[in-house]
């Protein structure tokens, strides 16, 4: 009895013992993220830091919050965060504001530590008559209240355009935009965005159109096979893709289709 009692302590804290090798350290769900900005969020008693893919420029993009007790400076991983881009502009002396499309995190329950979040930037930041900030409000699970912080941010003009707003077939205005990361030669996913600017605080997503899709090369005089056109998916994204049959410089015409009126629209990008 003593050998099988030694024999299972022996595996137990052989077991134990493999376990605890391989409890290595905790991932870093940061890493290859930039962090952007951080501000305390007032009357929650938290700290909230911006990260993104990369630095931020105008068209569609990914962003993360990380929600930090302010005393303990604990990560918080439940909480009620919102988002809301706003812009202050000062023209002549006159100043206005305007938000832009966003997204807000689907859940009150972060993912690996953050809130994933999105802004379609429709313009760059233009010095002292343009100023970007993103507005974050956070309500800590529990709390009876709720707390917001206010993130400057700089976006620079993407390079090749990336969004554009436009004016429909049937008078609406549209914000649309595409993601691409990293084109390459052969068959790429891609998004278009489309949003409905009501007025200059308001752009809901847009769910209802078909869109029609024909790249080319102008350079060349060709345009190429087998692509399929996007559609929509989800909170005005319309998933699809695109072929590129070599590098060089391409146009990704757009035809958006509502109700039998149809508006064109155009990307340009080399790689």
């Amino acid at each position: 009895m003593n050998k099988v009692f030694l024999y299972i302590a022996a595996v137990f804290i052989m077991a134990s013992a493999s376990c605890k090798k391989d409890s290595g350290p905790k991932p870093d769900f940061k890493a290859g993220l930039v962090k952007i900005t951080e501000a305390y969020a007032i009357g929650a008693s938290a700290k909230v830091e911006l990260w993104a893919e990369k630095e931020l420029s105008t068209g569609y993009q990914k962003l993360f919050a990380a929600v930090y007790d302010s005393v303990s400076n604990q990560s918080i991983t439940k909480a009620a965060v919102a988002i809301m881009p706003m812009m202050e502009m000062n023209m002549d002396g006159h100043s206005m504001s305007h938000s832009a499309p966003f997204e807000n995190p689907e859940s009150s329950e972060a993912e690996n530590s953050l809130f994933p979040c999105a802004a379609v930037f429709i313009m760059p930041s233009t010095g002292e008559s343009g100023k970007w900030r993103l507005e974050v409000s956070v309500k800590k699970e529990g709390q009876p209240k709720a707390g917001k912080a206010i993130l400057p941010l700089q976006v620079k003009q993407s390079d090749p355009e990336q969004v554009k707003t436009i004016t429909a077939a049937d008078g609406s205005k549209l914000t649309v935009s595409y993601i691409l990361s990293k084109p390459k030669v052969g068959i790429n996913d891609i998004e278009i965005t489309i949003h409905n600017r009501q007025d200059m605080m308001n752009f809901p997503p847009a769910a209802d159109y078909t869109i029609v899709m024909e790249p080319e090369m102008p350079s060349m005089g060709h345009g190429s096979p087998n692509n399929v056109n996007p559609v929509h998916s989800k909170n005005g994204h319309y998933k699809g893709k695109v072929n590129f049959t070599m590098t060089g410089d391409w146009r990704i015409n757009l035809e958006l289709n509502k109700g039998g009126k149809m508006t064109p629209v155009f990307f340009d990008l080399v790689f």
